[in-house]
């Protein structure tokens, strides 16, 4: 159980850089199809439609589905992370900002792989986590794995990631001010 949950701040909500991480590596002519994984209400499902991309919500709140749904009229799934039901090779890309983190360190393996197969040869997936040390457990009433790099980078190998790049955010503070770990993975062609 971790001790103490990163400090997290509401100028981490801003995800412009993010949503721009993933768009610049997908190596396809848009408009491209894109899953929000752990879309919540729908922000950044609204930000995809905006720039003219083809958006799927996924979350498991009901609360959150219908409130997506109603807010940019995509389609929005209800899934448990834990019981994925997805398409076969449907995605250019997977935007899972602030959401993985939650996906226990004995699931997350088997999560990933399904993430893997859900993206269409040479997709992308982009993933952004509080850093940690490798701490996991509840805090506040929400289970977290807190993962370091090197960590995260040994569960996107083994489930057939390979690494773009990674970041720490928010931008323009120093690392110690930076709670969230951003990278950007591909699944390979062949």
């Amino acid at each position: 159980m971790p001790t103490a949950a990163p400090s997290l701040t509401l100028t981490d909500h801003d995800v412009t850089q993010n949503i721009a991480a993933l768009l610049h590596h997908i190596e396809v002519e848009p408009p491209l199809t894109i899953l929000d994984f752990g879309c919540g209400p729908g922000r950044d499902l609204k930000a995809f439609t905006t720039l003219g991309h083809c958006a799927v919500g996924l979350d498991g709140a009901e609360r959150f589905v219908a409130m997506a749904r109603d807010a940019t009229g995509c389609d929005v799934w209800q899934q448990d992370f834990l019981h994925l039901d997805l398409p076969a090779a449907h995605f250019d890309g997977i935007f899972a900002n602030a959401a993985l983190f939650h996906v226990p360190s004995q699931a997350l393996p088997r999560v990933l792989r399904q993430l893997h197969a859900t993206l269409k040869p040479g997709g992308v997936l982009f993933s952004s986590n509080p850093r940690g040390t490798n701490q996991e457990g509840w805090s506040h009433g929400r289970y977290g794995v807190f993962h370091d790099l090197e960590a995260w980078r040994r569960y996107m190998a083994d489930a057939g990631f390979v690494e773009i790049e990674h970041y720490y955010r928010p931008a323009g503070l120093p690392r110690e001010r930076q709670p969230w770990l951003a990278s950007v993975w591909r699944k390979p062609v062949a």
